[in-house]
C-alpha cells in the first residue's frame, strides 16, 4: 500500500553509519527531515543522487531539515560509499527490506529499493513524496521546493 501525503510516517529502527541505531521517533523527535530510498551504493544514479543531496546539504540545513538515505546495502558498504563521496548525512542499512516495504519503496518481484523520497514534518507527517527511478536529480529539486513551502 502506497503511503500518502498527510499520513504519519511509519516509525523504524535501523543501523546507521554513525555506529548507532537510528530510531525515527527518537532521533528526529520534534524535527522534520528527508528520508530517501535508493537502489544501491556505488551505482550511477544512486551516486549522483547522494552527491546532489551532499551538494545541497546547506540548503536543507538552512531549512532545518535532516537527511537520511536508506538502501538494502550493508553498513560496511554504506561506510565506504559515505567516505568515498564525503556524504554529510547518515546512511541506514535495511538489509531485510522491512522499512523499504513499510514505505512502499520496493520494486515488486525483484525486491530492489525504488528511488523514492519523503519529506516529513516535525510531527512525522508526510508532506511531500517524489518518485522517479531515472532522474535522481529531480528528487533534490522537488524536496527543496516542497520544504520551502512548509
Amino acid at each position: 500500500m502506497a503511503l500518502k501525503i498527510g499520513t504519519k510516517a511509519p516509525d523504524f529502527v535501523l543501523p546507521s553509519t554513525s555506529g548507532k541505531l537510528f530510531k525515527l521517533s527518537e532521533d528526529w523527535k520534534g524535527k522534520g527531515g528527508i528520508i530517501y530510498f535508493y537502489p544501491k551504493d556505488f551505482t550511477g544514479g544512486c551516486t549522483t543522487q547522494a552527491c546532489e543531496f551532499r551538494d545541497e546539504f546547506e540548503s536543507f540545513r538552512d531549512l532545518d531539515i535532516s537527511i537520511v538515505g536508506i538502501s538494502k546495502d550493508s553498513i560496511a558498504t554504506h561506510h565506504k560509499f559515505k567516505k568515498e563521496y564525503n556524504l554529510p548525512f547518515e546512511l541506514l542499512g535495511d538489509s531485510r527490506g522491512k522499512v523499504c516495504r513499510d514505505y512502499d519503496a520496493l520494486i515488486p518481484l525483484v525486491h530492489v529499493p525504488k528511488r523514492i523520497t519523503y519529506l516529513i514534518d516535525e510531527k512525522h507527517v508526510i508532506r511531500a513524496i517524489h518518485q522517479d527511478m531515472f532522474d535522481s536529480k529531480s528528487h533534490i529539486r522537488e524536496m527543496i521546493a516542497q520544504a520551502q513551502k512548509t
